[in-house]
Parts: structure tokens; sequence; C-alpha cells
């Protein structure tokens, strides 16, 4: 189970599909299982591979990206998309999603 360290919080990555069939994730403390941070966003609209996610790095998930690159989770940005006043990046899945480390919808 890949582990991440994000606002003082050590979190493990929960995995699920947004309802178009695209993987996302959330890390979940791994003291208490709480939310800390949902990392992916879904944006329908932008054509992407099966095994790529758009990260959320902006606003309180301002450094996700840093975090989930040098823990090996996501690639470097392929791409960055606009979305309003941002620009996410959109990266490589480096990861296997794990039945057991999947978040149940």
């Amino acid at each position: 189970m890949k582990k991440v360290r994000f606002m003082g919080y050590n979190c493990y990555l929960s995995f699920g599909k947004y309802s178009n069939d695209r993987i996302g994730f959330e890390l979940l403390d791994e003291e208490d299982a709480g939310c800390v941070a949902i990392a992916t966003i879904n944006m329908p609209e932008v054509n992407v591979k099966s095994d790529e996610v758009i990260i959320k790095d902006y606003s309180e998930n301002d450094g996700m990206l840093d975090i989930l690159v040098e823990a090996g989770v996501v690639s470097e940005p392929l791409r960055f998309v606009a979305s309003g006043f941002i620009s996410a990046p959109v990266c490589k899945l480096l990861v296997t999603p794990n039945e057991k480390d999947k978040k149940s919808d």
C-alpha cells in the first residue's frame, strides 16, 4: 500500500472511480481513516487515457502534485488542462490500484 505525507498527516491512498469510470483517489489519514484530501478531479470534457489522472494541485491541495511525484504515485505532468482560472496537471498513474486499497462507493 503506497503511503504519502501531506499537510502533516501520514496518509494512504484510497482508490475509486468517478461515474464516468475514470480513476480517482483520495488521501486517508493512517490513524483514523479520515479523508485528508481528494487528490484528483474529474473533468469529463477532457480526454484522458485510462492510466491518467488529473491532479488537484490548487487551493487546499497546494503541493499535492509534488508529494505524489516524489512518492512515485504519478509521473511528472504530461500536459496541463484549463479549468476556470487554473491549469490542472494530467499525469500518468504509476501505481496499480489494489482491490484492498479501493474505497467503496
